[in-house]
Formats: C-alpha cells, sequence, structure tokens
C-alpha cells in the first residue's frame, strides 16, 4: 500500500488525490477531535488524516502561522469593489427569478403536445 504524501499545489500543504488542507484538518485536531472522528468528517481514511496531522506535528509553527494568516484574511473581509459586484450579481440574479416566476405556465406537457393527432 502507497504511503500518504502531502503535497502543495499552490493552497498550501495539502492531501494527495483531495482537496483537503491541512489547515482544514488542524482546525478540528487542534480542537480535540481525534483522527477516526476527522476522518468520518472530511470523508477520508484514517491513514490520510495520519498523514496531515504527522505533518502537523512536524510542521507544527509553519501550520500555526499559517492558519492565523487565513484567519486573518477571514476578519479583514473583501474588498469594497468585490462586494460591490456580489451586491450587482445578486441583484441581477434575483431580477432574473423575478421574471421566471412571471412567465406562463402551459398545461400540456411537452410530451401531450407531440402525441397529440
Amino acid at each position: 500500500m502507497r504511503d500518504v504524501q502531502i503535497i502543495d499545489r499552490g493552497r498550501g500543504p495539502e492531501i494527495e488525490w483531495t482537496r483537503i488542507t491541512v489547515f482544514h484538518v488542524w482546525e478540528f485536531y487542534r480542537a480535540g477531535d481525534g483522527r477516526d472522528d476527522i476522518a468520518l468528517t472530511f470523508g477520508l481514511s484514517s491513514r490520510q488524516v495520519q498523514a496531515a496531522i504527522d505533518y502537523i506535528e512536524a510542521n507544527r509553527r509553519q501550520v500555526e502561522d499559517g492558519y492565523a494568516r487565513i484567519e486573518e484574511r477571514i476578519r479583514q473581509g473583501n474588498p469594497e469593489e468585490l462586494e460591490q459586484q456580489f451586491r450587482q450579481n445578486r441583484e441581477k440574479l434575483q431580477e432574473w427569478l423575478r421574471r421566471k416566476d412571471h412567465q406562463p405556465v402551459r398545461s400540456e406537457s411537452c410530451a401531450t403536445r407531440m402525441f397529440s393527432v
């Protein structure tokens, strides 16, 4: 059986063949969750989670620092330009849904129209 690898594709260290980073595992691990519980949470094998825990223990300072940077970015929120774009897109979606809801509903199905003589 092949060893589980921790790789970095530019999003931070993650469990190979998944999109689960060690930061995801760290969040639960530091809260006291066990390996098997974390595995169930993310749909991973215990071996995959253990590889992440081993990585965390071997690189604890870097993981803590990286997680702190993630938390800081979250606290800062999105730039105003991005929030404005979100608002505009939400308004466009709501307008589209309103128009869609007001379109007439046909009483006959496609199958009825297709097979009527």
